[in-house]
């Protein structure tokens, strides 16, 4: 199978994948469990069942230097700040709209490349900023009419931004490019295991597995939108970029709507399903148009242009 079409395939499995978070953590919450200690669980089982499959079964060293730790720790923590935000938003708004806000990080990673890695920002970029605050401000609506929670929407835009930093990390740190993809998402994982034990008061809140439904929830929760998304992203973001990893998040967010509409019965108002149709087409604006181009600048360093 070709390069990019092995990409492209990881990609849609792994952004599907992602987006069945609130199918396995909705209940969780309904159960009365915390978000901290839903998050504990899902990384620590994914943690175990990851890292036996990968030493008894794939019989892969994981082993790593120094050197790679202080790169890998920051990006482990960096993805479970993301995980733990998002979640949280949960509480305050319905799943499927935080869901769709998340995708905005595509336009956060071409803002950061433009400002940190020199990459032109075009006014198609702009453009796709503008649409994308406007349907983000229709989604300012809950049930009964009633504004949905402020609050809910700056814990997913924290999720976004520090997902668009995982991702730049793992496209523009060259230590990351020599990192084998399975132990690059053990480690991501082992060390963002630890902001969720810390944010549990040093693991005293963790509440305990009660039932074998919350148990089951929490093991799909450590598979599908933990291990193979994550693993899957990783690959395909090496494999394809982040720019045409970012146009198959798109069914991230539909995914989790079609979800949270059919499964928990959230409400989807035609201001709501208009908001999302916005962001959808601010972010395709920016990556549907092609990969960037390169371009020498007058140094002879290569540039890119986004847009």
């Amino acid at each position: 199978m070709k390069r990019k079409n092995k990409g492209i395939l990881l990609g849609i499995w792994g952004t599907c994948c992602y987006g069945t978070n609130p199918l396995f953590a909705l209940p969780l919450f309904a159960a009365g469990m915390t978000t901290d200690s839903i998050l504990f669980y899902r990384y620590g089982f994914a943690l175990i069942i990851f890292g036996l499959w990968l030493t008894l079964h794939k019989k892969i060293s994981l082993r790593i230097s120094w050197r790679e730790t202080a790169v890998l720790l920051p990006l482990g923590v960096i993805f479970a700040i993301s995980s733990l935000t998002l979640y949280q938003s949960y509480i305050y708004i319905g799943a499927g709209i935080a869901s769709t806000i998340l995708f905005i990080y595509p336009i956060l990673v071409a803002l950061m490349m433009s400002a940190f890695f020199h990459e032109k920002i075009s006014l198609r970029t702009i453009g796709a900023i503008i649409l994308t605050t406007v349907g983000i401000g229709l989604f300012y609506e809950g049930k009964d009419g009633q504004p949905i929670s402020l609050w809910g929407v700056v814990l997913v835009l924290i999720s976004a931004l520090a997902y668009a930093i995982y991702m730049v990390a793992l496209k523009n740190v060259r230590l990351l490019k020599r990192v084998q993809y399975s132990k690059l998402t053990f480690y991501v994982m082992f060390f963002g295991l630890f902001v969720f034990f810390f944010a549990a008061d040093f693991g005293t809140k963790i509440q305990p597995i009660t039932t074998v439904f919350m148990l089951g929830c929490l093991l799909c929760s450590a598979v599908i939108p933990t291990i193979i998304s994550l693993e899957t992203m990783t690959i395909a973001i090496k494999l394809i970029g982040p720019t045409l990893s970012a146009v198959l998040g798109a069914l991230e967010p539909v995914t989790a709507v079609f979800i949270g509409v059919l499964i928990f019965g959230e409400h989807l108002s035609l201001r709501i399903a208009c908001g999302i149709a916005l962001i959808l087409a601010a972010v395709m604006l920016i990556i549907l148009s092609g990969q960037p181009k390169q371009k020498r600048s007058p140094t002879g360093i290569k540039r890119h242009k986004i847009g």
